[in-house]
């Protein structure tokens, strides 16, 4: 609250730009918390008053203030469990756009054609929530779907919502391209990395290499003649980041959004391993080598393996009607954080 208010103090007399841009962002991630006191403090401070009125035996104000204080220690409750939530530790990625990876696992075109499948997914949910979707590059399935297909997922909450998306998915179907009528099991993988900005990752000219080349496509307008693809190696790390969509000057700079975002989460998952004795599942953590999920297309569910919770809707949920997965996944999260939170109070 001390802190909050000093922000507040401080925001109205500093000039400085940079301190500007510091002071208001730390001001609207405290607001909430300043606001959800606040009511709880309120609330309590009302609960004596009430107490005393109820004991009037006025007839008039006793029944009103019984009536207000049966509501108020209904409302408590809820109000110290937002506290609480708020309190608890807290990704601070949680309202970052996202770099969407979707790449086809074991199975062959029916893998290709699965993770398609699975960004038509997450495109239809995106759009539900209002964020926009860009392509940054794509490797097309020789029977449709996708090799492999990174987008950038710009809008208010996705990394939040999307982040326990990050894992294999399987799926169980007759494939299209399966004569026999026969049950296959495919896989894919996908990976949702925050957009670092570019205060958090520092790059050094010296430590990338960047070349251009020409992009393969299925043809048509996909064919690309001249050399405006860009491959960018970040030698320290390893990592490798390409993009073919467009003209190479906005190729470079989503290779380099691409690679920061990597780089980012790289830090992001050091630092989740370092704190994994501390959480009880696997709910949040971004491990890409668990299955996390199954489609089973036969019997029209979809399986979460992390939270055991089994929905019979898939052809909805293969729509982008994921909201009852997702809302399922953050209220686990926020069981656990509420429990590290109660675990470092002792």
């Amino acid at each position: 609250m001390d802190r909050f208010h000093m922000i507040e103090a401080r925001m109205e007399s500093v000039t400085d730009g940079a301190e500007i841009v510091k002071l208001s962002k730390e001001h609207s991630e405290l607001k909430p918390v300043f606001d959800a006191v606040s009511r709880l403090q309120k609330a309590r401070q009302s609960v004596p008053e009430l107490e005393e009125m109820a004991a009037l035996n006025d007839p008039d104000l006793s029944p009103l203030a019984t009536e207000e204080l049966d509501a108020l220690k209904t409302t408590l409750p809820e109000l110290e469990h937002g506290v609480a939530l708020l309190l608890a530790p807290q990704d601070k990625d949680v309202n970052a756009s996202a770099i969407l990876e979707v790449r086809a696992g074991t199975g062959g075109d029916e893998a290709a054609i699965f993770a398609g499948d699975l960004f038509r997914m997450y495109s239809r949910f995106a759009s539900s929530q209002g964020w926009k979707v860009e392509i940054d590059s794509v490797s097309e399935g020789e029977m449709g779907g996708y090799k492999e297909i990174i987008a950038s997922v710009t809008g208010d909450g996705v990394f939040g919502k999307l982040k326990f998306e990050s894992g294999v998915h399987r799926v169980q179907r007759v494939p299209a391209t399966e004569a026999g009528g026969r049950i296959h099991t495919s896989a894919a993988t996908v990976a949702v990395l925050p957009e670092a900005e570019d205060v958090e990752i520092e790059i050094l000219d010296k430590d990338i290499r960047i070349d251009t080349y020409r992009a393969s496509g299925s043809g048509g307008q996909h064919v690309n003649k001249t050399d405006s693809a860009v491959r960018i190696t970040h030698m320290p790390s390893g990592i490798v980041v390409t993009s073919s969509e467009k003209s190479q000057h906005m190729n470079r700079a989503i290779a380099m959004r691409n690679l920061k975002a990597r780089l980012y989460d790289q830090q992001r998952t050091a630092l989740d391993t370092a704190r994994s004795d501390a959480r009880k599942s696997q709910v949040g953590s971004g491990d890409r080598s668990e299955r996390i999920r199954t489609y089973n297309y036969p019997q029209g569910r979809v399986s979460d393996h992390r939270i055991n919770l089994t929905l019979y809707n898939l052809p909805q949920f293969m729509e982008g009607d994921m909201d009852q997965m997702i809302n399922a996944l953050i209220n686990e999260d926020q069981a656990e954080r509420l429990a590290m939170l109660a675990e470092e109070l002792g």
